[in-house]
């Protein structure tokens, strides 16, 4: 599939490496929308620097964890735009829960926000794909969902579920559309996590550094229009961090 002229839904595209994947594919000649949940003005800033290279792009208010505030982002975005070629599920909440202190609630947030939320754009985007013959659904996921980090068990969790979900909805769907997800490891680092902490992961990180968000966003270029024979894969994009 061609990136120029296709339109994609990015789902927490104001920021971070969802606003990378935005303008990396905006840059590309797609049109892009974005959902954002409470980044307002980010979401602003990321439509105007789309908007800048020429291509259609606008942003829409959504909580992935609400199923009728999805469905009215998806008909907003299919009424403004017309169509949805290409869906990458980004939007995520990454929260520290140790187990001595982990509740229901800390469960149902990841569960619902990285799991529940691209579930659900997924479903109703991939009713519009299957009509249209054809699509590409990218999920975000985590190498920590096949290596799970401590203190982060639903986190975790959520992010194995993104993989299986990916596998399921390749089979579902193929062969109209081809749906893989990326798991990146350390790319982008808590805003919080000191100089110190960043070093000691550069040191397990086999090529010895930290990622950036456009090797994210290349990879779901290359998703997109580097071959439509590949589906239900994951793909890392980690610097060899799973497997040192």
């Amino acid at each position: 599939m061609e990136i120029k002229g296709k339109t994609a839904l990015i789902t927490g595209g104001a920021r971070r490496v969802g606003k990378t994947i935005a303008l990396t594919l905006a840059t590309k000649g797609a049109n892009v929308a974005i959902t954002y949940n409470r980044s307002d003005d980010d979401a602003c800033q990321t439509v105007s620097e789309m908007r800048s290279v020429g291509v259609c792009a606008d942003s829409f208010q959504c909580d992935v964890t609400q199923w009728q505030r999805v469905k009215t982002a998806v008909d907003a975005v299919l009424k403004s735009f017309g169509r949805i070629d290409i869906l990458v599920n980004n939007a995520a909440v990454f929260p520290k829960t140790p187990f001595s202190s982990l509740c229901e609630e800390d469960w149902n947030f990841n569960i619902d926000t990285n799991l529940k939320g691209p579930f659900m754009f997924s479903k109703l985007v991939g009713d519009w794909m299957l009509k249209q013959k054809s699509g590409k659904i990218i999920n975000i996921a985590d190498w920590a969902g096949m290596r799970p980090y401590l203190d982060y068990i639903p986190y975790c969790v959520s992010k194995a579920g993104v993989v299986a979900l990916t596998q399921a909805l390749a089979n579902t769907l193929a062969p109209a559309i081809q749906v893989n997800a990326i798991s990146p490891g350390p790319v982008l680092m808590p805003e919080d996590m000191s100089f110190e902490e960043i070093h000691a992961i550069e040191q397990r990180v086999p090529l010895k550094r930290i990622g950036s968000p456009q090797d994210i966003a290349n990879t779901v270029a290359f998703l997109i229009e580097g071959s439509d024979f590949i589906t239900g894969s994951v793909f890392a994009v980690d610097g060899g961090r799973f497997i040192a």
